[in-house]
């Protein structure tokens, strides 16, 4: 196996990872031309080795599949999430990922892959583009040092947490008016920024009040599991994109999730955590799990089952084999099943 990564990125380049190849090349590091000249070359590489199947990940990477289409590799897409809607994107930047999902089809009729089934229903009434289904999946862990989250100036339990970029899509500002707009005396805890100069994140400083506080990037795993592990509860914000990594994170590490209203976080959550509609909606479920902690504590206690049942990497790992031994067979894993149910759980492809 053979995994490619972008040498920018990387101080330390190991060889390989519990067995897999790391290969690492070039690419142009900037907002619009990173991925896609990484993703190039990395198409260019592929063709001088013996591979029986490759994954490629986001919608913008979709036209250079034409690349491995024309010389015969077995190629699949993940499409990811609704690039095109993305607030950092301009006109022609939002174009070209929507051009990209309009053709991702077209290019590899046989090898799109969604992550949730709100996007697979998404690429069919858009694109009429059908697709595999396969999720992401969470790891299941807990707290083994809460002083972690004082360094940060917090105590165990008396904080909310957002854990995220801050881009307009993520509804950090939605975020921040509904905790302005809450009774909660415990504290806003924002760990997250953008990679580049945001007026959006100098707005959002300019009207929190003296109940939120601004962390920053935080580069530790270990920091960020623990400021997840002893919140009172997560707010999810985010609204464009399938199966959220961030949410699975937020479920596994035994969160009180409060997420965004949408058709993802809802297909995610499936009850095991609150959804809100808007900045209103957001101060009144935060009133309720202040005015009731046996709600809140229910959901934490629920969380991690929700990994455990259908975001576990064992099962995700047998869809991704199943699939790529079906494009190497000849088979359309599209077309396992035809159609989608409201309340569908299995996933299109199955073992």
């Amino acid at each position: 196996m053979i995994v490619y990564c972008r040498k920018a990125l990387f101080k330390e380049r190991p060889p390989f990872y519990k067995g897999v190849r790391l290969v690492y090349l070039p690419s142009i590091e900037t907002k619009n031309l990173g991925t896609f000249t990484h993703t190039l070359a990395c198409m260019i590489d592929v063709l001088r080795r013996d591979v029986d199947a490759m994954l490629v990940t986001n919608v913008a990477n979709a036209f250079h599949c034409v690349i491995p289409r024309v010389f015969g590799k077995n190629c699949a897409i993940n499409v990811d999430g609704i690039e095109w809607m993305r607030g950092k994107w301009g006109k022609m930047g939002k174009a070209y990922f929507r051009w990209n999902a309009r053709m991702a089809g077209k290019i590899l009729p046989r090898g799109i892959i969604t992550d949730a089934y709100a996007m697979r229903k998404l690429y069919l009434d858009e694109f009429n583009t059908p697709s595999a289904c396969i999720t992401y999946g969470g790891n299941i862990e807990s707290s083994v040092d809460p002083n972690i989250v004082r360094r940060y100036g917090l105590e165990p339990g008396n904080y909310y947490l957002i854990a995220s970029r801050l881009v307009p899509e993520n509804n950090a500002a939605m975020i921040v008016e509904g905790f302005k707009r809450s009774s909660s005396r415990r504290t806003l805890a924002i760990a997250g920024d953008a990679n580049y100069r945001s007026n959006f994140i100098d707005d959002l400083r300019k009207n929190a009040d003296e109940r939120v506080r601004f962390l920053g990037h935080i580069d530790s795993i270990e920091h960020i599991k623990e400021l997840h592990c002893n919140c009172h509860a997560y707010i999810h914000g985010h609204m464009m994109g399938g199966t959220n990594p961030a949410l699975l994170k937020a479920l596994g590490f035994g969160n009180c999730i409060l997420a965004h209203e949408n058709p993802f976080n809802a297909e995610v959550l499936d009850g095991h955590g609150l959804l809100f509609r808007d900045a209103m909606d957001l101060a009144s479920k935060i009133q309720l799990i202040e005015d009731q902690p046996e709600l809140a504590q229910s959901y934490r206690h629920s969380a991690p089952e929700r990994i455990r049942t259908f975001y576990n990497w064992d099962r995700i790992v047998g869809q991704y084999e199943e699939l790529f031994y079906m494009l190497a067979s000849g088979e359309d894993p599209t077309q396992v099943h035809s159609s989608i149910c409201d309340n569908e759980v299995e996933p299109v492809v199955s073992r």
